[in-house]
């Protein structure tokens, strides 16, 4: 079947915007052709820095012809209903309309509506013309003096149907076949056939259409050039993938720079020479340490091997590394402490305060929170003091990606102790889903500390301020700062009272730090915050309830499981609750689980619906005699493990807890089977309800099988 082949070319798009746009333009134009009938075929989509370019497959030449019955109004009906019926069925009169008689409905109008099939070229030609006029780029300009508005000037549209052109314009650009190359390298304007021609004409003029082997050849180019000067490539794949999207036919080259900025810390001048000239950084491959080389992606084959790019890159290198060593050098005139009294003019947000409020309620949290972690309360305190005042450095002023790792270097030259200065640097962690967390294997029990006291403080401060997150909204990044808190509980397997901690962190929200309580200096409490902590405290943990939901559906984790856990009164220690639901769903894939589950529900059923006819409750043990065995063994049962229940869950012993828990299984079916719950006898009736109510105590131990679905 026909090829569909689309190309627009245009000046440069920005590099963050190309694989965005190449998805697009093929799903939009794919929705339009099939909207317009045609059942195409796979597609795929590339994109370079000039160009957006798709090619379907298996177009058929024509759109399939409709023929279709509509039916319509009663003959006599309203005139607004006889005009909506011709407006719906693309009718002008309602004499083009039939009348149809039904022994039962009456007379009543009908529309056959046919269709003949059009042209593949002729829906194309309307598809995407229409779709580049409503195209969702980001930004977008205008140019001369139209109105169309796309990314950049657009240049040339190749559009080619089964070896043909599809005539139409776009911004006053006719469609054709031709295209050209490479800005420098291939400018000559040259005629395709189809998709294969045209991507062996493009190589042939130094363009590399898939992005994926653009990136592949740099990766490789520059591990080969550092590998030449026995070097190392730092790797950064997203670098990688930015430089691909900023040349069509990249040249991997090599620079250096003086060895003075080496003095300055590594990471500084990774970030400089990436963020400003897109370059790698290279270091020794014994030692780790960073070299004074970079290597620079080009656009561009020069005639002398480069030489004199690689000179403009070094030139600019070397005023962007002075400038990240005047920063370091100027911070380093101040302590870390001076760093700290700064924040008192920066705003954290208007209601909770200024970023100097807040160090001071983490320091406070971070000293509760100690004790749990095996961290030293005073370090705790001291990392937490500490852990902003980069913000106000130079260094992070230009490079804000570096808050937390600066902090790191100022306090080490202030010969602050390596916990705290580590602590500084990890308490932002995990940033994402892919990052790592503090590990207390690894000594970081301070970084702990006062990572989750950052992260609760901030969940504390816009819960009680209502700025909560609302559907796809999260502008505080909440919904990160509470997975950041449950990877670092589960990873270290930390035993926390998220509910005892919410309501520190709450209390210092809403009355502030009082001298001599909190970590240190702060002359002014905060004015009080007005809200309720403990609705605060419990819809905060229903949120991490939501959280961990999320976290734990990849790992195949049911989240009715977490319902049930969290619904038993005290629940807040996310570890603990993570080994209940895995006991839980271990012990329901069993017989006796899954036995024991229908029991469970069958009294809690039955339960629902007598309490509610006799509006009361029927808790507490039975109070009259137990006259059929079954009666009995049941009610041996469920003390028996009421008791072996509990005591295996006091030690943390959720595996035996469940094997207490299948000893019912037996009992409760053999109840069901030899005893009549609703009794004539209205004494032994309420006793026999009140048995049930204990089954649901019982499990209660575990959890609420109530909230178990299936």
């Amino acid at each position: 079947m026909p090829q569909l082949l689309i190309e627009l070319l245009s000046e440069e798009i920005p590099a963050r915007m190309q694989a965005r746009a190449a998805q697009d333009l093929l799903r939009l134009v794919s929705e339009g052709l099939k909207a317009g009938g045609l059942e195409i075929g796979q597609g795929l989509a590339f994109v370079t820095p000039r160009r957006l370019t798709v090619v379907i497959e298996d177009v058929p030449a024509m759109s399939p012809a409709i023929s279709d019955e509509r039916k319509g109004p009663r003959v006599g009906s309203p005139e607004k209903a006889i005009e909506g019926f011709l407006r719906g069925a693309g009718l002008q009169t309602i004499e083009e309309a039939e009348v149809v008689s039904d022994p039962k409905k009456g007379d009543f109008y009908v529309a056959r509506i046919n269709k003949p099939g059009r042209a593949a070229p002729q829906i194309i030609a309307e598809v995407v013309p229409n779709v580049a006029a409503n195209f969702p780029w980001p930004k977008s300009m205008r140019w001369g003096s139209g109105d169309f508005q796309w990314v950049r000037p657009l240049q040339s549209v190749l559009c080619m149907f089964d070896g043909e052109v599809v005539p139409f314009e776009i911004a006053g650009i006719r469609s054709g076949n031709t295209t050209t190359g490479h800005r420098f390298h291939g400018r000559k304007t040259f005629a395709v056939k189809d998709f294969e021609d045209y991507g062996r004409k493009l190589l042939a003029a130094k363009v590399l259409l898939p992005a994926s082997e653009r990136a592949a050849a740099i990766a490789e180019d520059a591990r080969e050039l550092a590998k030449s000067a026995s070097l190392e490539l730092v790797e950064d794949e997203a670098l990688v993938n930015e430089n691909a999207g900023l040349t069509e036919w990249p040249v991997a080259l090599m620079g250096t720079f003086d060895r003075q900025f080496l003095e300055v810390p590594p990471e500084c001048l990774i970030t400089s020479m990436r963020a400003h000239q897109k370059c790698f950084s290279l270091r020794n491959p014994a030692t780790k340490s960073l070299a004074n080389s970079f290597i620079l992606v080009s656009n561009l084959i020069a005639a002398d091997d480069g030489k004199q790019i690689t000179a403009g890159n070094e030139k600019v290198i070397r005023a962007r590394l002075s400038d990240a060593k005047f920063f370091w050098d100027q911070d380093l005139k101040r302590t870390l402490d001076e760093m700290e009294s700064d924040l008192d003019g920066i705003t954290f947000h208007a209601k909770l305060g200024s970023q100097k409020d807040r160090v001071e309620r983490i320091a406070e949290l971070a000293f509760q929170i100690a004790g749990a972690v095996d961290a030293n309360p005073e370090d705790a305190r001291r990392a937490a003091q500490l852990c902003k005042a980069d913000l106000v450095s130079q260094m992070v002023g230009e490079f804000p990606e570096l808050q937390g790792l600066m902090g790191k270097y100022y306090a080490l030259k202030g010969g602050t102790k390596a916990e705290i200065a580590r602590a500084i640097e990890l308490h932002y962690k995990p940033k994402g889903s892919t990052d790592t967390v503090p590990l207390e294997d690894e000594g970081d029990q301070v970084a702990i500390a006062v990572a989750l006291a950052d992260k609760l403080d901030t969940l504390v401060g816009f819960w009680a301020i209502d700025e909560k997150p609302t559907g796809s909204g999260d502008p505080y990044q909440l919904r990160r700062a509470a997975l950041g808190v449950i990877r670092i509980l589960l990873e270290n397997d930390l035993r926390l009272s998220l509910r005892k901690k919410i309501k520190i962190a709450a209390g210092a929200v809403k009355y502030g730090i009082p001298l001599g309580l909190g970590a240190g200096s702060n002359n002014n409490a905060l004015m009080p915050v007005p809200f309720d902590v403990e609705l605060v405290s419990n819809d905060l943990l229903a949120f991490f309830a939501d959280r961990l939901k999320v976290h734990l559906r990849e790992s195949g984790k049911r989240h009715d499981l977490i319902d049930a856990v969290f619904a038993l009164p005290g629940q807040d220690d996310i570890a603990l609750i993570v080994k209940r639901v895995e006991a839980l769903s271990d012990f329901l894939e069993t017989d006796d689980g899954a036995n024991l589950l229908a029991g469970v529900r069958r009294a809690t059923n039955i339960l629902a619906i007598e309490e509610k006819k006799d509006k009361t409750t029927y808790n507490g043990e039975p109070d009259g005699p137990l006259v059929e065995p079954a009666e009995r063994a049941l009610a041996a049962a469920i003390a028996k493990v009421k008791f072996d229940t509990h005591a295996a869950i006091n030690v943390e012993n959720f595996e035996g807890a469940m094997r207490a828990l299948a000893e019912l299984r037996e009992p409760v079916d053999t109840f069901f089977d030899c005893v009549t719950v609703n009794a004539e006898d209205k004494a032994l009736r309420e006793n026999r309800l009140r048995l049930l109510a204990e089954i649901r105590t019982a499990t209660l131990n575990v959890a609420d099988f109530s909230k178990i679905a299936g």
